[in-house]
């Protein structure tokens, strides 16, 4: 497995493939992910103008990309402490169905804690939807821990 940064224009499909398979994957346990036609491209944009204040990693396995991350610096309001309220987030981390269990997702991870370590950040933080068990068990095992819990209550 290799784990380098995206080369865009070039990584465009496989990186609108990963966002559409992190929506749809939602969309089994969250009523409110968008799935219409318009959504890949307008995340893609997005997501890219985020991308200006981190990095895009991909992995490949055998030559295909088999998942992504980006990882950005960030403030997080919450902290009082000056070296913890900057720090870096880790956003739409996806892997590829058939490659999951392989790695690929602990090796993402490790490159965006890497370039934090290189930026000087403390911390770097992670979240995921609260139905994602999944994605809940994999980031404690990589040793992140529950910081904040967002509810919600619709009305």
């Amino acid at each position: 497995m290799l784990v380098r940064t995206a080369r865009l224009p070039e990584d465009k499909p496989a990186l609108l493939d990963f966002i559409w398979g992190l929506q749809r994957y939602e969309a089994d346990f969250e009523y409110d992910r968008r799935l219409d036609p318009a959504y890949g491209e307008e995340q893609f944009a997005a997501l890219m103008k985020d991308a200006e204040k981190g990095e895009i990693f991909v992995a490949e396995i055998d030559g295909k990309a088999a998942g992504w991350v980006i990882v950005i610096e960030a403030e997080a309001p919450p902290y009082v402490i000056d070296e913890e309220r900057w720090g870096a987030q880790i956003c739409e981390l996806y892997v590829e169905p058939a490659t999951r269990g392989q790695g690929v997702g602990r090796a993402l991870i490790a490159a965006c804690e890497d370039w934090a370590r290189a930026k000087g950040h403390k911390v770097i933080r992670i979240g995921h939807l609260a139905q994602n068990r999944p994605a809940a068990v994999a980031y404690e095992k990589a040793g992140y821990a529950p910081y904040t819990v967002n509810r919600r209550k619709k009305l």
